[in-house]
C-alpha cells in the first residue's frame, strides 16, 4: 500500500481540505489580478485624451496633408499621423484642396462641399 495515501476517513477529509484551501487561495489570487487589471484599464480610459472633433491626416515624410476626417472616423490614422484640429482649420484644409475622407465625409459636415 502507498504510504502517502490517507489511512482513515479523517485523513482523507483533511487532505481534501488542504487541496480545497490551495484551490481557494489560487482563485482569490486570480480575482485580485483581475481586479488590478480592470482598475488599470479604467485608469487608462480616464487618462485618455478626448477624441478630437476634426482630424488632418499628415502626409508621409514632409509631404502635404493626406486627408481631412471627422473625429472618430474608423479610416483616420492614429497618432502620430493624425493631428486634431479645430473646425476652422479643417474647413481651411478642405478649401486648400486637402482631400475629404470618402468614409466620414467631413466636407458635408463642414459645409465645404463643391458649390457651398
Amino acid at each position: 500500500m502507498n504510504d502517502s495515501a490517507p489511512r482513515t476517513r479523517l485523513d482523507a477529509l483533511r487532505l481534501l481540505e488542504r487541496v480545497q484551501l490551495r484551490d481557494l487561495a489560487r482563485t482569490r489570487r486570480w480575482i485580485a489580478e483581475e481586479e488590478q487589471h480592470q482598475a488599470e484599464q479604467a485608469e487608462g480610459e480616464r487618462r485618455r485624451p478626448p477624441v478630437p472633433d476634426w482630424i488632418i491626416e499628415k502626409g508621409i515624410g514632409d509631404g502635404p496633408p493626406a486627408g481631412v476626417h471627422v473625429g472618430g472616423c474608423y479610416a483616420a490614422p492614429k497618432w502620430p499621423r493624425a493631428l486634431g484640429v479645430s473646425r476652422e482649420q479643417a474647413r481651411a484644409a478642405l478649401y486648400q484642396q486637402v482631400p475629404a475622407c470618402p468614409h466620414c465625409h467631413p466636407d458635408k459636415d463642414l459645409g465645404a462641399v463643391d458649390g457651398a
